[in-house]
């Protein structure tokens, strides 16, 4: 089975194909918009991948900026957006840490399930990553922005759980001053065969197995939500 980090690289359609089933009660807008208003909004969208938060922001704001670190996710993201029709859209190859943007020029950053891996890839560097990638938040966002972060508090579970890769993660955000809350961002899919196609493909056998199980067609998971006004 492939690690995520190579399905990033060169899965991006049928990554697409699962993220297309998340959030189907519609969390992640509703919950955005809790947390500010969109409209008029320059946004940059971290790790955006195959534009999961981008294309669902980009009809509410004036103007979303897609980064990633994949050219294969980001293959995806310009198809999806030349399909939309829309045209306040820009996507781009770039590191969290190093955004080709001007100083103070954007007015919300988002990332969904992206910047933890700043601390998962770099066990021995993690602290120096992530606060080097805030660093660039406050460069990059005007005075009284937001940025808001998706990050995962367990997939196939009914309530959140604190994962352990990301057990370094995400204390270093409750010490850098983010507010947080937990929603439900369940995935519902055509089929029980594409719900365990899907799963296993991204998430791994003992999801697979625990979808065929529960007989799973809307697969449960909690999703954190942290979000800094800078």
């Amino acid at each position: 089975m492939p690690t995520q980090e190579e399905i990033y690289k060169t899965e991006g359609d049928k990554y697409e194909a699962l993220i297309a089933r998340e959030d189907h009660q519609g969390n992640i807008l509703k919950t955005l918009r809790e947390i500010t208003s969109l409209e008029g909004r320059l946004v940059l969208d971290l790790g955006a991948g195959t534009g999961r938060l981008a294309g669902l922001l980009a009809p509410h704001v004036e103007r979303v900026h897609a980064f990633d670190v994949s050219e294969e996710m980001l293959r995806v993201c310009r198809d999806k957006f030349i399909a939309s029709g829309l045209t306040n859209w820009q996507v781009d190859l770039a590191d969290h840490r190093k955004l080709p943007v001007a100083d103070q020029s954007a007015d919300l950053a988002v990332s969904g399930w992206s910047v933890s891996y700043l601390a998962v890839w770099n066990p021995d560097t993690w602290r120096e990553e992530l606060e080097s990638w805030l660093g660039e938040m406050k460069r990059v966002l005007r005075p009284n922005s937001f940025i808001v972060l998706f990050e995962s508090l367990g997939t196939g579970n009914e309530s959140p759980v604190r994962l352990e890769h990301l057990k370094d993660f995400y204390p270093w955000l409750d010490e850098s001053g983010f507010q947080n809350k937990w929603i439900r961002t369940d995935y519902k899919f055509a089929s029980l065969a594409e719900a365990e196609e899907l799963s296993r493909f991204f998430f791994g056998d003992e999801l697979g197995n625990k979808v065929m199980q529960n007989k799973w067609i809307i697969l449960p998971e909690c999703t954190g939500v942290w979000w800094k006004k800078l």
